[in-house]
């Protein structure tokens, strides 16, 4: 990470990007590992040079998707916005995209300043797959009832200590209370959507919720098994992590 150095004329930019997972390990910088945060500080190198400091709005997993994701970048660089992402556009790998830039308060954080942030997570239901869906939702052959899972899923929404769903590691020591404003399993054709708002998410807790889930569909844990499970507060009683390629960063709210 880069820092700017202590002067007047500091600007703090907000930066919405856009990016296909598959070849990260990731948003944060990694040792031995490609993430889109190497790659954008690289080709912000080429424009402003290594003067700046960087925060990005959430950790993503490896093979996780961002169809909005929030960068704040001070810089005293007089580059105008949109310039800024113009340039950024021509240097970035075709994998990620930048979608807007533009001028911030100084106190703003793409972390710290959010409110809430909504992630979907994709599963192709059908006994065929689809090769131009191969990286970017779950395949999974046997039937699912939306509806019911739908159903099931409302008791995810409330605040919780969601330890259950939790994969544990240094970023997640302390609160693992979160509030869960919103969780829908909707379809499309072929195509299920599980959506799901919340304050905070902790480390692959989407997709050990998606996880769990199926295991209801799969009669595995009982319809009503969710309050049960949070208030275990054990991770052995939820299900399995879903796989990382059906998950998006959706949206990132501020207000």
């Amino acid at each position: 990470m880069q820092h700017i150095d202590s002067r007047d004329g500091v600007r703090n930019l907000l930066l919405t990007i856009c990016y296909d997972g598959r070849a990260f390990h990731g948003w944060q910088i990694q040792q031995n590992a490609y993430t889109v945060q190497e790659a954008f500080q690289t080709a912000l190198t080429k424009i402003i040079g290594a003067d700046f400091d960087l925060k990005g709005c959430s950790r993503t997993d490896t093979g996780v998707h961002a169809n909005q994701y929030c960068i704040s970048l001070k810089t005293a660089h007089p580059i105008p916005a949109p310039r800024l992402k113009a340039a950024l556009n021509r240097w970035l790998p075709l994998s990620v995209a930048v979608l807007d830039c533009v001028e911030a308060d100084e106190d703003f954080h793409a972390r710290y300043s959010c409110k809430s942030k909504e992630y979907i997570y994709k599963i192709w239901n059908s006994q065929t797959r689809n090769p131009f869906l191969e990286g970017y939702a779950l395949h999974y052959r046997y039937p699912i009832d939306e509806n019911r899972l739908n159903k099931a899923a409302q008791a995810y929404v409330g605040k919780h200590d969601f330890t259950s769903f939790c994969t544990q590691d240094n970023r997640d020591a302390g609160d693992l209370t979160r509030n869960v404003m919103a969780f829908s399993v909707t379809r499309e054709g072929d195509m299920v959507l599980m959506r799901v708002k919340a304050d905070g998410f902790l480390y692959n807790m989407v997709r050990i919720m998606v996880g769990t889930l199926l295991r209801i569909q799969q009669g595995k844990i009982p319809d009503d098994g969710i309050p049960e499970i949070i208030a275990q507060k054990n991770r052995q009683f939820a299900g399995p992590t879903a796989p990382a390629c059906g998950l998006y960063l959706n949206e990132v709210n501020y207000d």
